[in-house]
């Protein structure tokens, strides 16, 4: 049995997809995983960078990203709202392929400790934007493509692409760093980048409706279009995403370049994601920092540094992987999107705490992992599934101003608490009520999430 069959088998027994889900499925795998393959050969890079350009600069890293990111914004929402989603998808990967090449290009050039330093902070700057941005649109495009039933469904396949991409990223950054050199990686993760761009276009490819297919009857369109759609529950239809017949691919999202601003102050539901996503950050940065410190304390050595970091990734991805193709689905749907995005917080519950007696590298690394594993196999997911329901405009403006601009902007603010604010052990032990909150804030979005899906479901039956 080929790779390509196992995963169609696979993801016939997990999912009972039919065979246009399934297209569609396997080439949003292969998307995220050269997606993220690509980051994470960057991602060590990342880290041993912001400890090249000084562990005390990284506030200034932090706040400089979301300055940077607040500039951004707008123009990522002028592109959505000009240009249809076949063309701006691409557009953001190609332009970041040739950010790269640049990097690539002044780092290979200039070798004076003080130039390096400052390339340093400035590569930190941008594969933190970058991660962000480019996962954002992953997420934006998914949302889009699938409906809420769909994507408790499918998510846990499509996230286990990015985890295996996500695991073969550190594994190419480990055995490559020595006899390459950390800066000729930058070519690999171009590449990746440039085959995620071709995953797109067999997406659209596979999504567009053929002349046979009607408008309507089919509970797999995207949420925002069900008052287009007439369902039939007992036959199972192919995912056809149309308005009129017109394929959504072709379609811009229209609106304002700053839309995105209003509709996320005008919906407590979309607030709510907001401040998930700000706590998201906020306890992720607390521990990067002190992750950050501790390993800089602990190994000196910056080649040690970045395979350590590589290791993480490694673990942090074997764990991920094994949990989305073996649980992911199953507990999204017996447990639903609330209990799944309180995991991570009930994670944070016990590591801050134990962080608070024991700031020593064990405890630090330990949390790193566990969060992280928890995040991307179960709340990552969630946390996507709640913008199932929501309008398009919703979908790629609003939601990549929460996981862009409000995601980093809260590791500028996190970045600084822990900067000027009390010691490590007692900002874990002030932390412990913030996650708490963050866990109850999960149940209550889990549950307006359920309700505008079945609100969603109604209108799709009613003629």
């Amino acid at each position: 049995m080929t790779a390509a069959s196992a995963l169609l088998d696979r993801l016939q027994r997990l999912s009972g997809a039919n065979a246009q889900e399934r297209q569609a499925a396997l080439w949003s795998f292969a998307y995220f995983f050269t997606l993220l393959a690509g980051y994470y050969v960057l991602r060590p890079l990342r880290d041993q960078m912001g400890i090249e350009g000084g562990v005390r600069n990284l506030p200034w890293l932090f706040t400089a990203t979301f300055v940077t990111m607040l500039l951004a914004q707008p123009l990522y929402g002028a592109l959505v709202a000009r240009l249809p989603r076949a063309r701006f998808i691409p557009i953001v990967y190609h332009f970041f392929v040739l950010n790269l090449f640049l990097f690539w290009l002044a780092l290979t050039i200039f070798h004076s400790p003080e130039v390096t330093r400052i390339l340093a902070r400035v590569f930190f700057v941008w594969v933190s934007i970058f991660n962000l941005f480019a996962v954002a649109v992953f997420w934006s495009f998914m949302a889009d493509l699938f409906t809420a039933a769909q994507s408790k469904r499918l998510f846990g396949f499509i996230g286990a692409g990015g985890t295996a991409g996500a695991l073969l990223g550190p594994t190419i950054t480990m055995l490559l760093v020595k006899p390459l050199g950390r800066f000729h990686l930058l070519i690999i993760a171009a590449l990746f980048m440039e085959f995620a761009v071709f995953c797109v276009r067999r997406i659209e490819a596979a999504t567009a409706p053929t002349s046979s297919e009607a408008p309507g009857g089919s509970d797999l369109v995207g949420s925002d279009l069900a008052e287009a759609v007439v369902e039939a529950p007992a036959v199972e239809a192919p995912l056809v995403e149309t308005i009129a017949g017109v394929s959504l691919a072709g379609q811009r999202v229209g609106g304002s370049a700053f839309a995105g601003l209003s509709a996320l102050f005008n919906s407590p539901y979309l607030l709510g994601i907001a401040f998930w996503v700000s706590l998201l950050s906020f306890a992720a940065t607390v521990t990067y920092f002190a992750q950050a410190h501790i390993v800089a304390a602990a190994i000196p050595n910056r080649e040690a540094q970045t395979e350590l970091f590589a290791a993480i990734d490694l673990g942090v991805n074997l764990l991920s992987l094994a949990t989305q193709i073996l649980a992911t689905s199953g507990v999204l749907k017996r447990f639903g999107t609330g209990i799944s995005a309180a995991m991570l917080p009930l994670v944070y519950v016990a590591g801050f705490s134990t962080l608070a007696v024991l700031p020593v590298l064990t405890i630090v690394v330990t949390l790193q992992v566990v969060q992280r594993w928890i995040n991307f196999a179960l709340a990552n997911p969630a946390r996507h599934i709640f913008f199932t329901v929501v309008g398009r405009e919703e979908k790629y403006k609003v939601k990549n101003m929460i996981d862009v601009v409000i995601y980093r902007g809260s590791d500028a603010l996190s970045g600084w608490i822990f900067t000027i604010g009390p010691k490590l052990g007692t900002l874990a032990l002030l932390a412990l009520p913030v996650v708490a909150a963050w866990a109850l804030l999960s149940l209550w979005l889990g549950r307006m999430q359920e309700r505008l899906a079945a609100d969603t479901q109604i209108k799709e039956i009613t003629p």
